[in-house]
This record gives C-alpha cells, structure tokens and sequence, in this order.
C-alpha cells in the first residue's frame, strides 16, 4: 500500500521499483505485481465489493479496466515483448499514474529514493511490531522468514524485523514519529516498539505469548 501511496504523491513504478532493488530486493513491488496477475486484487475487490474506492488501488483499478493484468496479457505496469518476461518502461503507464493522481487531489511533488526505501520498510517494520504484539506470529524470526522466502527480501539484511534491530529501535521510532507526523496517525508507532526501547531490548528478544 506504501509504494501505491508514492505513485499518487509523486514517484513513478519503475521509480519504486529501482530503488526496492537497489535495496536488494530480488524485485521491486510493481514488477511483482506484474508477475502474479494485478486483476487477482481486483477481481477480489470487486467480489467482495470493499476496497474499490481506496485511493491506493486507484492506478490497479485503471490499469485492469484497459486489461493491462500484468505479464500475462503482455502489459501492465510495465511492458512484454510476446514470449518475454522482460520489463519494459511504459511511458503511458506514467501518464495513467499522474492522471490518477491529479483526480484525486494530490499534488506531485520529487519523490526521493531514500524515501521510498524507507517508507516501504519502516510499513513492514511497524505492522511487524503489530503482529507480534498481537501474538499473530510467535517471533520476529517467523516474520523475517516469510519475507525471506516468501518476497525476495535482501538475505544479507535478515528480514525487516532484523534490518529494524540492525537500526535500533530508538531511531525506527524516531523515523516513525516523522512520518506520523508528517502523514497521519497510522504511521503512530506500535506499543510493542517504545516498550523494547524502554526495556533495552530487540524484536529477537520478543518470545511467544509475552510481547
């Protein structure tokens, strides 16, 4: 949702992406987007009926109403010579994003890749903290492994959650006070992390049922 959220404000998918994969990401989210089929989202959303009008999911939703689903139908966020899974920019696709934008309200503005980078991991780091507190996972390491196997995340940063103790937690606080600031309460930071930084302690020292 972060990285939908950049496209409205002012970055552009391959923007995101490159600087996801220069993070070291095996692929940055649009790409991945790309790969799985973007109507399987909104197919689900238009179902249930919830979702389609979340600003988020707005360039998704224009995308699949001009049946651009992805590398399956040759074209979505990007483009695919036939027979390649090769990523090609689509200078129309930028086009689609700011109209997209612009409709609803916002005003572009350079988007930086530090920015990007940090939004996207501080998202994962913070409903990290969620969920553990939650006891929806029994520990950090669970986390980091899904998102090891699971989404191509970095080997060498050990997963969101050991990328955040690598940090410190007293600075992804601090980082996502800014944002909260800056962008509303859901970036408030998780009880979970200002009580570890309290205690002197990790996401890795959080053992099942005692977050």
């Amino acid at each position: 949702r972060e990285a939908r959220m950049l496209l409205l404000e002012g970055a552009w998918p391959h923007q995101v992406d490159a600087a996801l994969q220069g993070f070291g990401f095996a692929m940055g989210p649009f790409r991945m987007y790309d790969v799985v089929g973007i109507d399987l989202e909104w197919r689900a959303r238009e179902l249930s009926g919830q979702g389609q009008d979340d600003p988020a999911v707005q360039v998704d939703n224009r995308l699949c109403e001009l049946g651009r689903f992805g590398q399956k139908s040759g074209k979505g966020y990007y483009l695919y010579a036939p027979g390649s899974r090769q990523a090609e920019h689509d200078p129309a696709v930028d086009g689609l994003v700011q109209m997209q934008s612009e409709r609803l309200g916002f005003v572009r503005r350079d988007v930086g890749t530090e920015e990007i980078v940090e939004r996207c991991l501080l998202a994962l780091v913070n409903e990290g903290a969620k969920i553990l507190e939650e006891n929806i996972a029994a520990s950090s390491a669970d986390i980091d492994r899904v998102y090891l196997n699971g989404y191509g995340f970095p080997a060498e940063r050990g997963g969101p959650m050991s990328w955040a103790d690598a940090q410190g937690l007293a600075a992804i606080r601090q980082r996502l006070v800014l944002l909260a600031e800056r962008f509303g309460a859901h970036w408030q930071p998780a009880a979970l992390i200002e009580r570890l930084m309290q205690a002197n302690k990790t996401f890795a020292d959080v053992q099942e049922g005692k977050a």
